[in-house]
């Protein structure tokens, strides 16, 4: 069998993901509004995708010698010539899917105005408009063999005009569609939403600025360039700062080579050519997108339309756990008992709490924490410099090479270390990605620890958005391990040996293979086995393989992989007792979670690693045990109901190809949603427990105060 009929190449498993997410905005059932939210994350998927994974490509194509992928064996040059088939084939749907969209919108009284078909009214107001507050403000620039062609920035709109020559040669005029005025520009009407985007304005009148030259043809159009860029090593030395050369990197992004051009609408050949050879690329990595070529303006609208509470999805707000008493302190209650947390079900608050109890707390010595991305405004930062301010030793590993979070991160850490905090920015060769915790307490003589291990970022924004597990635990064992790794880290070092904690890169993956491996023995002994996993992403061909090798030996293996899976399952003789789901929906499924077995055997784990290559060998990550039985039972249940969900959840065949349930049984069962209804009800049960307790309370004080008074009465009466 070929490689191809059992394994799937990254890059295409990702564009499957994307068009997932392009199925959503052609869904009826979805909310009008969210259905074009859906086009603009999938725009913003891809340009992600196009900076990174094609510009590494693109790279790789360039080398001497050959790199073939390690599961498909194509070369680079065969992967990119696939993947511009994908996206050639999605842009249509993403444009079609659009036209819907605005056509429903306009029913609604939002209009996107088209410059082809203004009334003299709308004429009159945009030219105006475009002549007091565009004109002044626009640098345009003629290229011709006096004029160099000048640098274009990645990802801004340009607005291209070609102008006539007497002879063969393309002039062309320039006008960058972005600077001091806003992209959305709404007309004045009495009822109703009209809008254009300013790219579409400045197309328009593009000859009121080129009033002296006759216009051939004008474009809009767009360039991305690659952004795969790392921390050379012989740029970091003794001498020479991480944060600075991670600045220096950040600059050279901005100027690295295209590797994409879009165009909103066909161009001549001689233009075409002109710019293909002014950015160095080839006319495989030009398209045309009729759409928007940046769709963020979608969330900028959003807040002119915030009364048509029917183009949205009902308002679900985190709320808070039922493990928790807010009357507590949260360290008294986790030293009580293990504490979960599922975002967005559940509030961040409890965490934050812990945070500032502990930044406050006379018997807290030290703060360790491992940040990747963090909100713009950081209760979680906040919190640590508070900690540092009271003198408690906080001691931080911030991941500066977070992709696209790189100036955020510097910032953060420029401002920690002003707060006294000891700031490093994790290992040479290796990412910190992992989402840990630990507190260190002495209680008298005692040293005692809280740890915290998360499958998402410390971050409250996403925290809404992000499906996650938060773990709290005082177990000492679980406080042990997480101190070796906060001491490997701060010496430099990765961990080479825990007993209760995986961590990547030397201590996870063997260990998952082992706990395969059992599965395997299980099962060839004629017992029950099972593998339960949930993770964003499968990659790592070494995991993979050792999957295949326990669905050939009996083990029954569910996964839930929200986006790329580079193999597929069911097929006969090798992934046959493997099945593969992927849900999309409103929320970002964003948690890891690892089981392996069933009844008294059965071990779980949530992890901030997916089995993806760069997670297991190029990362530090941390994945933790779940020892609570409550928690044990929760964690199966959430996997169950997102396991059985029969309106998001699609199934990959083992043709590769992602399908939805077709006429599902009833009852309907949407995971998010359901999950959400039960957080719902149980802290209505909360609440009105404590409704129950308060009234019980007052009716035994009343009770008390009627015997008191009875008594008192009597007392009397006997007196007399």
């Amino acid at each position: 069998m070929s490689n191809e009929h059992i394994y799937t190449n990254r890059e295409l498993s990702w564009l499957q993901f994307n068009e997932r997410v392009l199925e959503e905005s052609e869904d009826l059932s979805v909310p009008l509004y969210e259905r074009l939210r859906f086009i603009a994350i999938f725009q913003s998927n891809l340009d992600e995708f196009s900076m990174v994974r094609i510009g590494s490509l693109f790279d790789q194509a360039l080398l001497k010698k050959t790199v073939y992928d390690s599961k498909t064996k194509l070369t680079a040059k065969e992967q990119l010539a696939k993947v511009y088939q994908g996206i050639r084939m999605l842009l249509p749907r993403k444009a079609q899917s659009y036209e819907k969209i605005l056509q429903e919108l306009a029913q609604q009284g939002i209009e996107h105005i088209d410059m082809q078909n203004l009334t003299s009214v709308q004429f009159d107001y945009l030219k105006l408009y475009f002549e007091k507050e565009i004109a002044p403000l626009i640098s345009p620039q003629i290229i011709d063999k006096r004029q160099p062609f000048p640098f274009l920035k990645n990802k801004e709109i340009y607005v291209g005009v070609h102008l006539a020559t007497k002879g063969n040669t393309v002039r062309l005029g320039i006008i960058p569609a972005s600077g001091y005025f806003n992209r959305l520009i709404f007309l004045p009407v009495q009822e109703g939403i009209q809008f254009v985007l300013v790219e579409d304005l400045i197309w328009f009148f593009a000859e009121l600025v080129f009033n002296k030259h006759q216009v051939v043809d004008k474009m809009i159009f767009r360039i991305t360039r690659n952004a795969d860029i790392d921390v050379e090593d012989e740029m970091v030395d003794v001498d020479f700062d991480y944060r600075d050369a991670m600045e220096e990197l950040l600059k050279k992004r901005k100027k690295l080579t295209p590797v994409r051009l879009e165009l909103h609408s066909a161009i001549s050949d001689d233009l075409l050519n002109y710019l293909c050879l002014q950015f160095s690329i080839e006319k495989a990595q030009v398209f045309i997108d009729e759409c928007p070529l940046d769709m963020s303006f979608v969330f900028s609208l959003e807040k002119r339309i915030k009364n048509h509470e029917d183009l949205f999805f009902n308002p679900l707000l985190p709320q808070r756990s039922n493990q928790i008493d807010e009357k507590q302190s949260m360290i008294s209650q986790i030293q009580k008992e293990d504490i979960l947390l599922h975002y967005p079900y559940h509030s961040i608050t409890p965490f934050i709490r812990l945070l500032n109890e502990a930044a406050n707390d006379e018997q807290v010595i030290a703060i360790k924490i491992t940040l990747y991305r963090v909100a713009e405004d950081s209760k979680v930062i906040n919190a640590l410099i508070n900690a540092a301010e009271n003198g408690i030793d906080v001691s931080v590993v911030v991941e500066l090479r977070a992709r696209f979070d790189e100036e955020n991160n510097i910032d953060w850490s420029k401002r920690l270390e002003e707060a006294g905090c000891n700031v490093i920015y994790g290992l040479p060769g290796y990412k910190v990605h992992s989402k840990l915790l630990l507190i260190t307490r002495r209680n008298g003589n005692k040293i005692e620890y809280i740890t915290q291990i998360g499958t998402g970022n410390y971050n409250e924004k996403t925290s809404k958005l992000y499906t996650d597990l938060s773990l709290m635990t005082a177990r000492k064992e679980i406080g042990s391990d997480a101190s070796i790794v906060f001491n490997s880290l701060f010496m430099g070092s990765v961990v080479e040996s825990v007993s209760h904690l995986l961590v990547a890169p030397l201590c996870f993956k063997p260990q998952v293979i082992a706990l395969i491996d059992k599965e395997i023995a299980f099962a060839k002994s004629g017992q029950p086995a099972q593998i339960l996993l949930k993770m964003n992403s499968v990659t790592d061909k070494v995991l993979i393989d050792k999957l295949i090798e326990a669905s050939c030996a009996g083990v029954v293996i569910k996964m839930l992989v929200r986006g790329i899976c580079c193999f597929k399952p069911g097929v006969k003789g090798y992934s046959e007792n493997i099945e593969v789901y992927s849900i999309v929906g409103r929320l970002l499924e964003h948690s890891r979670i690892l089981v392996f077995g069933l009844g008294e055997r059965q071990k779980i784990y949530i992890s901030s690693a997916d089995f993806m290559t760069r997670n297991t060998e190029r990362r530090v990550e941390v994945a933790a045990p779940v020892h609570s039985l409550k928690i044990k039972e929760r964690i199966l249940n959430i996997l169950d109901i997102m396991m059985n969900d029969n309106q998001k959840r699609r199934i990959q065949g083992f043709d590769g190809i992602y399908r939805h349930i077709e006429n599902p049984t009833p009852p309907l069962l949407n995971a998010q949603e359901k999950l959400f209804k039960l957080a719902y009800q149980q802290a209505q049960q909360v609440q009105e427990n404590k409704v129950s307790a308060h009234k019980v309370t007052y009716r035994t004080k009343v009770r008390k105060v009627k015997k008191q008074a009875g008594s008192q009465k009597h007392l009397k009466n006997k007196e007399l």
